[in-house]
């Protein structure tokens, strides 16, 4: 049986009923707090050209995954020392905080309980907190695709990936995942700023991405056939319009969920005061409701508990 499931399995129980708890610090506040400080670092002691950006870029790719590798490695060396069961109960802890099922499900139902309400400035409030887009104009419908696109995403990215990644190394490279996860969430922008300084970010986040995009992808098509949704239309939408993103693997989920919803995602967005031009996903077959909220949620958890049996059957299998 393949040594890293158990703590796998436990910290995805973990993350199931606590979530991240508030108070507690987590280990990508701290990823996010090392990349911020070296991202000015490394800035200011390279030439503002194209070709030096990249080669900061680079560095604090390679900056980051190494500490996060020898860190990581380095409690749990620690935590043997201590002893054996000390050792399994961090593994469980960091495969826990790997996870962000219960935390993505937390946040996306304060926008949908604001909507509910009613209350559409406590809600673009609420969104802020999930998603990258401008939010400050954005009506009832904007919000509700806004969520649902980031659940959708975000079931690859901060759900699967890690597990897959988990199942592979353990929670050390779970862990290295993450880093690079939040590199390209903070420096991956094709904007002014990060064209070229993220761009070794970016491109690593999309090599890692690229097979876990596509087992999510496959995994919430038969999802979405269990919770009774469009399946059919789910595995229809995800062959047309998977590509239809910026990046290579973001809309492998955000086709399927649009598909299965039935209504149409994506689209032009405004980012940082200007507006990109994007191409939609899915068909409008009906008009989007707050309840789909909801059922991406449903989606992410079905998709998700596919995941870990996939796993547990591979592991025992071999």
């Amino acid at each position: 049986m393949n040594r890293f499931l158990l703590p796998l399995i436990i910290g995805y129980f973990m993350d199931m009923v606590l979530g991240d708890p508030y108070g507690l610090p987590h280990p990508v506040c701290a990823m996010g707090w090392f990349i911020n400080y070296h991202d000015k670092l490394i800035r200011n002691i390279f030439p503002k050209t194209p070709k030096w950006e990249k080669t900061g870029g680079l560095i604090l790719v390679l900056l980051v995954v190494s500490i996060t590798a020898v860190v990581s490695i380095g409690i749990l060396y620690i935590a043997g020392k201590i002893g054996k069961g000390f050792q399994f109960t961090v593994q469980c802890i960091m495969c826990w905080q790997c996870i962000a099922q219960k935390s993505l499900k937390t946040e996306s139902m304060k926008v949908y309980t604001k909507l509910k309400e009613e209350n559409i400035d406590g809600a673009r409030l609420a969104v802020s907190m999930i998603v990258g887009r401008d939010t400050q104009s954005l009506n009832c419908e904007g919000i509700t695709k806004a969520t649902v696109e980031t659940v959708a995403e975000n079931t690859s990215d901060g759900v699967i990936a890690p597990i897959v990644y988990m199942a592979i190394g353990g929670c050390v490279l779970g862990y290295v995942y993450k880093a690079i996860n939040t590199m390209d969430s903070m420096i991956g922008y094709k904007n002014d700023k990060y064209l070229y300084f993220g761009f070794a970010a970016a491109k690593l986040d999309d090599v890692l991405n690229f097979i876990p995009s596509r087992i999510s992808g496959l995994l919430m098509i038969v999802a979405s056939f269990i919770i009774g949704l469009d399946g059919k239309n789910a595995w229809y939408i995800f062959k047309r319009d998977r590509f239809n993103h910026a990046s290579p693997n973001s809309a492998q989920t955000e086709a399927v969920c649009a598909g299965a919803l039935r209504v149409q995602l994506a689209g032009d967005a405004w980012y940082f005061g200007k507006l990109y031009k994007k191409k939609t996903i899915g068909d409008s077959l009906r008009e989007i409701k707050i309840e789909d909220i909801v059922s991406a949620n449903r989606l992410m958890e079905w998709t998700a508990f596919l995941a870990m049996f996939g796993i547990l059957v591979v592991s025992v299998g071999f």
